[in-house]
């Protein structure tokens, strides 16, 4: 099953910058401060004197592995000190407008950023989009139209991993029974079920994290886990490099970890083991991140969301898996089928890599 459109999710801050210009009878007007709404349009339908924005990324039909318009501000043709906030059109192959931006901030250099948080694109398709300026009520002229490809809809590339899971397929490894449900995400049905990825590179240090919905407090099996990572596929209850967190059925809602390098281990260990609720009707955010320390974070409803989890430990040695595996759920090891994948958890937007996860994804 083909499932095609990417879901950008979050919450988008606008910045409304409600500022009056002054007028004059028939053409369009220099940034000021007492400009009321509605002026007179020159031919291009601008009401404010500023040169058009020029576009910058994506251009071309260029195909961005995360997607941020990046476009040249304008300039005022009086050289008016009024800061300018910029408008962003994006419009799908069927002309059909996306991912509206209203009127956002300029920000501080020669350039200004657009990242689209509430919006659906069509995966691996060409989109265009274009942008202005705008002070109050009032608009500079359009940028010339820029087309790019929305991405194509996860990647593995070097020693990162992207994989959104809402478009029915993966750039893992799929063992056991799962089910990919659209926009949503892929089940993993039974403790059988897991997706593994091969880094091409190990990553020394870094962060795995992912978005976890449908999983309650109480579920089947003991030591099921969310996610992992190991040197190669030999069993991972006792690989040396094992990286594993647990969200336990029994006891229930218990998280445990287990972090091994090159020369130490550290996990949680009787009153480390700390008891959470979890609502499947809600998401989850998981986030483990080595760089001396191992800390694993889980935060409901997401990067904006509360932390109802936060534990870490430092270590000694590099993580040096090689080579390196990352898992959604777990294999089976030598503690049998219930100590592997937390049953009927439905999983998205996996993000492994050296740099810290994008924001809204």
């Amino acid at each position: 099953m083909q499932y095609k459109t990417l879901a950008l999710c979050g919450s988008a801050m606008v910045l409304a910058v409600a500022i009056a210009c002054s007028k004059t009878p028939e053409t369009p007007t220099a940034p000021s401060s007492s400009q009321p709404a509605g002026s007179n349009a020159a031919a291009d339908g601008s009401t404010l004197k500023v040169s058009a924005p020029t576009p910058q990324s994506p251009i071309n039909n260029a195909q961005p592995d995360s997607v941020v318009f990046v476009a040249g501000k304008s300039t005022s043709t009086y050289g008016s000190a009024t800061p300018l906030s910029y408008e962003f059109e994006i419009k799908n192959a069927a002309g059909a407008s996306v991912c509206p931006s209203g009127l956002i901030g300029g920000g501080t250099g020669t350039t200004v950023t657009y990242t689209p948080t509430n919006c659906t694109l069509e995966f691996d398709t060409t989109h265009t989009w274009r942008v202005r300026a705008g002070v109050g009520n009032d608009r500079g002229p359009w940028s010339a139209t820029a087309t790019f490809k929305a991405p194509s809809g996860g990647y593995i590339r070097d020693n990162e991993v992207f994989d959104p899971l809402t478009n029915g397929r993966t750039v893992g490894e799929i063992v056991g029974p799962v089910t990919f449900i659209p926009g949503v995400g892929v089940r993993l049905e039974d403790f059988t079920s897991h997706i593994r990825y091969r880094l091409p590179r190990t990553m020394v240090t870094g962060e795995f994290s992912l978005i976890i919905t449908g999983m309650a407090t109480n579920t089947e099996g003991d030591k099921t886990k969310v996610f992992a990572m190991s040197e190669g596929l030999s069993d991972l209850i006792t690989n040396e490099r094992r990286m594993t967190v647990e969200k336990r059925g029994d006891p229930e809602g218990i998280i445990a970890w287990r972090f091994i390098s090159h020369n130490d281990q550290v996990d949680t260990e009787g009153a480390d083991r700390q008891f959470v609720e979890f609502d499947p009707n809600q998401a989850y955010l998981w986030t483990a991140t080595w760089n001396g320390v191992f800390n694993v974070r889980v935060q409901r409803g997401g990067s904006t969301g509360p932390t109802i989890y936060n534990k870490g430990k430092g270590y000694n040695g590099p993580y040096d898996p090689d080579p390196h595996y990352a898992f959604i759920g777990a294999p089976v090891g030598r503690s049998g089928p219930s100590a592997a994948t937390v049953p009927g958890m439905i999983v998205r937007n996996v993000w492994i890599s050296q740099r810290a996860r994008p924001s809204g994804l």
